[in-house]
């Protein structure tokens, strides 16, 4: 099986993405990842798609809801950050920007005269530190290698820094078995109790939401989709009843079942 995630060699995505496939291969952005297993040309996407300090990654969110895939997997990592230069002096910091976000306040109290900034992954940054003496990467602390200088090791503002990551297959990967469903919901519709229909349709049914997510649907100001995460799987009578339900909710818009999987841990 072969993947296709962030890139380059070294970011907290190719991490994920060794526990789905032996052959990884690197895209720039999460869009284009999506973008290559819709089309056939991969088995297998590793997304990020939420962090348990910066939340949701919205690239991500907008880029399921607008290609025809499922999600099979999830996975999760945690995130150890380090601080890694060709030497103490330097005079950016170059990361992603969930990274640089996730270390705002040690930044702030270490190096607040640093520039920030922002590159597509951690690894990149990586890269732009071992291509200039003035710029330091942040990244996982075995991508320093033998050329970079670890100037400090755990520098996220909590020690709980874990990122969740989304297995996207082709659409008829999609599965009912799994622990967890997410779908995608558009209403196509605004008014009073609306957002309380689609909360009740769970609720009424003891079906416990993780997640759920806002984003604008694009058609219009004002107008928005809704992400949904659903501790069960498909294969259970109140979950696809609970579909059901949406679906006759938002008949005037659509919803898009991703489908149900497990999930795995990755430690290293």
């Amino acid at each position: 099986m072969n993947a296709v995630t962030l890139g380059p060699a070294g970011t907290y995505s190719h991490r994920a993405a060794r526990a789905v496939a032996a052959e990884v291969s690197f895209r720039e952005s999460v869009t284009a990842i999506v973008d290559a297993v819709e089309s056939g040309e991969f088995e297998r996407g590793v997304v990020p798609i939420e962090n348990s300090i910066e939340g949701s990654v919205t690239e991500s969110l907008d880029a399921l809801a607008d290609h025809d895939v499922s999600v099979t997997r999830e996975v999760v990592t945690p995130i150890r950050h380090a601080l890694l230069a060709q030497g103490p002096e330097f005079e950016v910091v170059a990361s992603h920007s969930q990274a640089l976000a996730q270390c705002r306040n040690w930044l702030e109290e270490h190096y607040p005269n640093a520039g920030l900034e922002a590159v597509a992954s951690t690894a990149r940054g990586v890269e732009r530190a071992r291509e200039d003496a003035r710029i330091a990467g942040i990244g996982h602390p075995d991508n320093a290698g033998d050329d970079l200088d670890i100037l400090a090791e755990d520098i996220q503002d909590r020690t709980s820094n874990a990122t969740r990551f989304l297995v996207v297959s082709p659409e008829s990967a999609r599965s009912d078995a799994g622990g967890k469903t997410t779908l995608i919901v558009y209403p196509n519709a605004n008014y009073p109790g609306l957002l309380l229909e689609l909360l009740e349709a769970f609720a009424d049914r003891n079906l416990n939401l993780s997640r759920i997510e806002s984003r604008p649907s694009g058609e219009r100001l004002g107008d928005y989709l809704f992400h949904f995460d659903v501790d069960a799987g498909l294969y259970e009578e109140h979950m696809a009843a609970a579909v059901a339900d949406i679906e006759a909710i938002a008949d005037n818009g659509w919803v898009r079942v991703l489908g149900s999987y497990d999930t795995q841990h990755v430690l290293e």
